[in-house]
């Protein structure tokens, strides 16, 4: 069991629930509104409890409006949570104390911290003087960074003639300047292409083994997750619905397993059919999915009433698990549940 030094990050029954006004339609209904305002609650988050240790990667994982920002948000003090309580690094966040800014950092993938106007250099300048970080660290640690993910030559070049990988590379290396102990990352590679999403999948990896960062990642790309942390929370509707490793979601809410069979002696196709469900057949190799009890079955019928130059089992695509536990979580609800409304300037 950790111990309290060993915990990076813990929540107990962290609750974030907003009013939002309900306008009607029409010009009587907002007459009737200046009288008598119709609120709707909004669960965005649920009496959440989480313990991440000290140099853990997990992904935090739910479909949109799960609440997955609206924590993040709560674990770095951007807003305060109408009940419940967290600490990071022993701080609550929403204290704001200059002591726990100086020790994490968060990068939206959707929202920028550099300059647009100036280069990613005068940035570094401004956040080295917000950060009071020594000029010799400074440069050290800028010139780290930038060589690992391949930027230097672009410190000198206004933010908005860069790419947006190239504009996420230099967020990263903003957001590191001051070696936070936890980094939150709210979707880094949204909108990136493979490459790009390639090189910062690889950079997050080097720097939080070197350095034993403890990161929160939350991220739509299944490949991002895959490729950076072995433990996964799910959260749905507000609630935490999955808590473990990765191999383990897959076991546990997988109902199937996929065989792929490549068939000898020109067989046709259309006789594995009956073994499962068709996924793909370009002859002679056929896709199956088997539900996972009949897996053992299904190949030895194969075996036996078949010629086979070679079958293999995998587990699906992680994709298709993370949906299914989307869906399996999901139940009908009497209160709208989301991340926080938009217009909420606290939440924007």
């Amino acid at each position: 069991m950790p111990t309290s030094a060993m915990i990076a990050i813990e929540a107990y029954g962290l609750t974030k629930h907003y009013r939002v006004y309900q306008k009607g339609e029409g010009l009587w209904a907002s007459l009737r509104g200046l009288l008598r305002r119709r609120y709707r609650l909004i669960e965005a988050v649920c009496g959440i409890d989480l313990q991440v240790e000290r140099g853990e990667f997990v992904a935090f994982l739910g479909p949109n409006g799960a609440g997955k920002t609206t924590t993040l948000k709560l674990l770095t003090g951007i807003i305060t949570p109408t009940a419940g309580t967290a600490r990071v690094l022993g701080h609550i966040p929403w204290r704001r104390e200059n002591a726990y800014r100086r020790r994490f950092a968060l990068v939206m993938g959707q929202k920028n911290q550099l300059w647009w106007d100036l280069p990613a250099a005068d940035s570094f300048r401004l956040h080295q003087q917000i950060y009071g970080i020594e000029r010799k660290q400074f440069e050290r640690t800028r010139d780290e960074l930038t060589a690992l993910l391949g930027v230097r030559e672009l410190l000198d070049r206004p933010v908005r003639e860069l790419s947006l990988g190239e504009r996420m590379k230099l967020e990263l290396v903003a957001a590191l300047l001051h070696r936070p102990e936890v980094l939150f990352l709210d979707e880094p590679t949204i909108g990136l292409d493979v490459v790009a999403q390639y090189n910062i999948q690889q950079f997050l990896k080097y720097y939080q083994e070197e350095n034993r960062t403890t990161v929160i990642l939350t991220s739509h790309y299944m490949k991002d997750v895959a490729a950076l942390c072995r433990r996964v929370v799910v959260i749905v509707a507000g609630r935490i619905v999955y808590d473990g490793s990765l191999s383990g979601i897959v076991d546990r809410f997988s109902r199937y397993k996929v065989v792929t069979v490549v068939l000898g002696n020109g067989q046709p196709v259309p006789s594995l059919a009956r073994f499962g469900e068709l996924v793909s057949s370009q002859a002679p190799r056929v896709k199956i999915r088997v539900p996972r009890p009949q897996v053992t079955e299904t190949i030895a019928s194969i075996l036996r009433e078949h010629a086979v130059q070679d079958l293999s089992v995998e587990d699906p695509p992680l994709e298709e698990v993370i949906v299914e536990v989307f869906s399996q979580a999901a139940c009908p609800q009497s209160t709208t549940r989301g991340e926080a409304p938009a217009e909420n300037p606290a939440t924007a």
